[in-house]
């Protein structure tokens, strides 16, 4: 009776198929190229940027708060994402520290006008050497006409006046004239504002009596000394013939020239 079970039951059992290679092969290619994957993901490491970040500022969005947005973002868009692969942010700019908006052009400063330089007086002390001043008294045989010439392109070349003294060494107010320019504080004045030239009208000199009547045409009596102011172009600025002469004094020369010096 057992013999008999037991027979069917081997004659039916069923020899497991042996399983094919095929699948196997399959798997093998997709099993290296995982592999392959995660050796390149190890080596090359996550991307610095996560998926999903915050787009970078625009112009004028001052850099630190750029640095702090991007990182919120980051951290929610990527949670998991591991922090030392996030890429450093960059330091607040020179404009953000000053209190200037990034990408903001600072305004330009404005240029300050250039001052002018005052314009030296004549009658203080000149940078150019004070004028030959002439001694006392009037030389009779000089050349008055060259002398003026002389002094009048000397005048153009340093802006100074002309100072034509015309009188005689037998006047007595010339000799007191002559005293007062002597003097230091007149001289002064004369050497740094006038070239003098002294013209003698006392002789019989006709040339100087005609040099006299050019720079002095209102004619008549002439209270010496006459002293005619002339300008570097040879204009006549005053004659004392006309307006009567200062007082001989140091106050008083003192004043005329230095009213007429420039």
């Amino acid at each position: 009776m057992t013999s008999r079970i037991l027979r069917p039951a081997r004659a039916t059992r069923r020899t497991p198929r042996p399983r094919s290679a095929a699948p196997l092969a399959v798997r093998l290619p997709l099993v290296a190229a995982a592999v392959v994957a995660a050796g390149l993901t190890a080596a090359c490491g996550p991307s610095a940027q996560p998926t999903g970040a915050a787009a970078p500022a625009t112009a004028g969005q001052p850099s630190q708060s750029l640095g702090a947005e991007t990182g919120s973002a980051s951290a929610e868009a990527s949670p998991t994402a591991p922090t030392a692969s996030t890429a450093p942010s960059a330091p607040p700019s020179a404009s953000a520290s000053a209190g200037t908006p990034a990408g903001a052009s600072p305004s330009p400063s404005r240029a300050q006008p250039a001052k002018p330089t005052p314009k030296p007086s004549r009658t203080s002390a000149a940078p150019a050497p004070a004028a030959r001043i002439p001694g006392p008294g009037y030389d009779s045989s000089a050349d008055a006409q060259k002398l003026i010439d002389a002094a009048l392109r000397a005048a153009k070349a340093d802006g100074r006046m002309v100072l034509l003294d015309f009188g005689a060494n037998w006047c007595g107010n010339c000799k007191a004239a002559d005293k007062v320019f002597a003097q230091p504080q007149t001289a002064s004045i004369l050497g740094a504002s006038y070239h003098l030239v002294k013209v003698d009208i006392g002789g019989n000199s006709s040339a100087n009596s005609a040099l006299l009547r050019k720079y002095s045409p209102s004619g008549g009596t002439y209270k010496m000394p006459v002293l005619v102011v002339v300008s570097p172009s040879g204009t006549v600025r005053t004659d004392t013939h006309v307006t009567g002469n200062p007082a001989l004094t140091s106050d008083g020369l003192g004043s005329f020239l230095r009213q007429w010096a420039s």
